[in-house]
């Protein structure tokens, strides 16, 4: 009575989900939405009919393909599968679960590894840009081990190179989606940015916080969520988004000075809870800001903390388990729009494969 799906569950650096050969799901979307919700549990909010993990950062999917594009190896399709409602959301994506699409791409056999390392060139669907990852292929297989480490996860991995240089206006195709780098919402100053993620950028004190607090004690203040939200769906007008209050993006970071000795505070949030980290696409976006003259977060990184970053340089992001670095080349002085490499280093692992159960009746459309 249930169909059968072939299912690889894996970490991408610190978000978790199924990984599907796309063309093992329904080609309707509306019937792959219903699977997919069915697969994670959903609208549950413990998901305990599924294998979701009731947060964020754990009821993900990605859905890989070969892909037929030039000088690209995979397509790459993420969807956010919300936990509490009957709804597929595939306009973001998920640099976290991004960073375990090589390693996926070539243990399915959709690409050929090579002895050493492999670079695999991913397409992203949902934002239509193209992002390589460098792959560790020692013996032209992948290795899962090594000595690499990521605030949020525990242990060590083989270190995985991704590089998001081809990333600006990944939603609104605008690297300042109102036009500005400074807006007032609510009397509220914010950025608008969007490089590999639409974000919304405010400072912490002016909600009343450090932005230096722990994400479950975030969570725990509703009223900051309901200021939050009220701005976040006014900017999404500003930004061209319409109305997205049935959409996780634009996503939301609070942001203070650093007190770790890093370049810049964050609290990110995903957006209805604050992530445990911080996302990779929100890294790339937040460290690309920090670049952009008369936002934020280059009035933060740069004037508050007394140093001069310029446009490249390692750039250290403080979150709530610790930091992640992002090595960024970009200039956007003077108008420009330059992002030659905004390049992380994340760690993945294969952590389940097998076969995954939905009712015969959700695959065949009729739920």
């Amino acid at each position: 009575m249930q169909t059968k799906i072939p299912c690889v569950i894996m970490r991408g650096g610190t978000s978790r989900g199924p990984f599907f050969h796309l063309s093992d799901l329904p080609a309707d979307t509306a019937t792959r939405d219903a699977v997919l919700l069915s697969v994670m549990g959903s609208p549950h909010e413990i998901q305990v009919d599924g294998i979701g993990g009731a947060h964020s950062v754990t009821s993900k999917v990605a859905m890989v393909s070969q892909s037929q594009r030039p000088r690209v190896d995979v397509d790459y399709l993420f969807a956010q599968v919300e936990i509490n409602e009957q709804r597929v959301d595939t306009k973001p994506n998920c640099g976290n679960m991004l960073v375990a699409v090589g390693p996926f791409a070539i243990d399915q056999g959709l690409i050929a590894a090579q002895n050493g390392e492999t670079p695999v060139r991913i397409y992203n669907v949902n934002t239509q840009s193209v992002v390589e990852a460098i792959v560790q292929t020692p013996g032209g297989v992948v290795n899962y081990e090594g000595a690499a480490a990521i605030d949020g996860v525990r242990g060590t991995a083989a270190p995985v190179g991704i590089n998001f240089a081809a990333t600006i206006g990944s939603v609104t195709k605008q690297l300042l989606p109102t036009g500005k780098p400074l807006d007032i919402i609510d009397s509220i100053e914010v950025s608008c940015v969007d490089v590999a993620m639409p974000v919304i950028l405010m400072r912490a004190e002016a909600f009343g916080k450090t932005g230096y607090e722990t994400a479950n004690e975030l969570d725990a203040d509703k009223d900051l969520f309901k200021r939050m939200e009220a701005i976040r769906l006014k900017a999404g007008v500003m930004m061209g988004l319409g109305d997205v209050a049935k959409s996780v993006v634009p996503k939301i970071s609070l942001i203070a000075k650093p007190r770790h000795g890093g370049t810049i505070s964050s609290r990110f949030f995903v957006p209805y809870a604050c992530h445990k980290a911080h996302p990779v696409t929100g890294t790339v976006c937040l460290a690309s800001a920090c670049a952009i003259p008369g936002t934020l977060a280059e009035y933060l990184a740069e004037k508050l903390a007394g140093r001069s970053m310029g446009p490249q340089g390692i750039i250290e992001i403080e979150h709530p388990s610790g930091k992640i670095a992002i090595d960024l080349d970009a200039d956007f002085t003077h108008g420009k729009q330059t992002l030659r490499r905004a390049a992380l280093v994340r760690t993945a692992r294969r952590i389940f494969e097998g076969m995954v159960n939905v009712p015969r009746a959700v695959w065949a459309g009729k739920q």
